[in-house]
């Protein structure tokens, strides 16, 4: 491992190629918040996949690449004016220091369980000067639906409202899927998709209350059904015939056996 100094050094490394690249590439020079936010949105997901993946090599450079979209737009605010790569960091330093107040405040340093910290850090949020005002304020828009559903929920334990007991959850998911049945025999579009919303939410929550990450789950069901899928498409491309030309059942027929194969 390295020396604090070290990382120091290697940060400041950081900073200076960041100045070269600002003065002296046009490509670079170009580049303005709004053209990086796309960039930076795929390589949040680069990095993302690298941590379910647990590639230890691949989350590293994953990494160095978010953490050079921290330092570009902070370089962007300098040339404006408005701040630089300082601030960002007082400001964060300023923000964990305020929201562990167990740790760095006048309250107890030992014995605060993480339940205690959990129930407390949402509260101390719609605290901080220029923070959130509300619980789930701290929500994005842009959040994708399923994580948008998942960090309200969360938020929303964190100061206690919850199912008593996560078996509970499941009459609701029963019951918003009744009302998904109810709307679709209605026929309204409206309804529908009203309905299908809120049983979408009320999965998200059971898995949640279960410890499963919705988001993570649906991906490894969309990656499961692709190789399936492909399995299904190899095997016909074999047999010299064409998916549109099968039936159901003779597609069936070759997905069992994907299934029986682990696929």
């Amino acid at each position: 491992m390295h020396t604090r100094e070290e990382k120091l050094n290697a940060f400041g490394h950081l900073l200076d190629i960041m100045d070269e690249l600002r003065t002296k590439c046009p490509w670079n020079r170009a580049q303005t918040n709004q053209t990086l936010r796309p960039m930076t949105i795929e390589e949040v997901y680069e990095l993302s996949d690298a941590v379910l993946r647990e590639d230890d090599a691949d989350l590293k450079k994953e990494l160095g690449d978010v953490l050079l979209h921290v330092v570009f737009y902070s370089r962007i605010a300098q040339e404006e004016g408005r701040w630089d790569i300082a601030d960002v960091l007082d400001r964060i330093c300023e923000k964990m220091v305020f929201r562990h107040p167990h740790v760095f405040g006048n309250g107890p340093h030992e014995g605060t369980t993480e339940e205690e910290v959990a129930k407390n850090w949402e509260l101390i949020k719609t605290k901080e000067k220029g923070g959130n005002k509300t619980i789930l304020g701290g929500v994005p828009d842009s959040f994708p639906p399923l994580l948008k559903a998942y960090a309200m929920q969360d938020k929303a334990r964190a100061v206690g409202f919850d199912w008593e007991e996560k078996e509970d959850v499941w009459d609701k998911v029963e019951e918003e899927i009744k009302e998904v049945e109810d709307a679709a025999d209605e026929g309204n579009e409206g309804h529908m998709e009203e309905e299908f919303g809120d049983a979408f939410f009320a999965l998200v929550n059971a898995a949640r209350l279960y410890g499963i990450d919705p988001s993570v789950a649906l991906n490894k069901a969309c990656e499961k059904f692709r190789r399936r899928f492909g399995y299904l498409e190899s095997k016909t491309i074999a047999m010299g015939q064409d998916l549109k030309s099968m039936t159901l059942e003779q597609m069936d027929e070759i997905w069992d056996r994907a299934k029986a194969k682990g696929l």
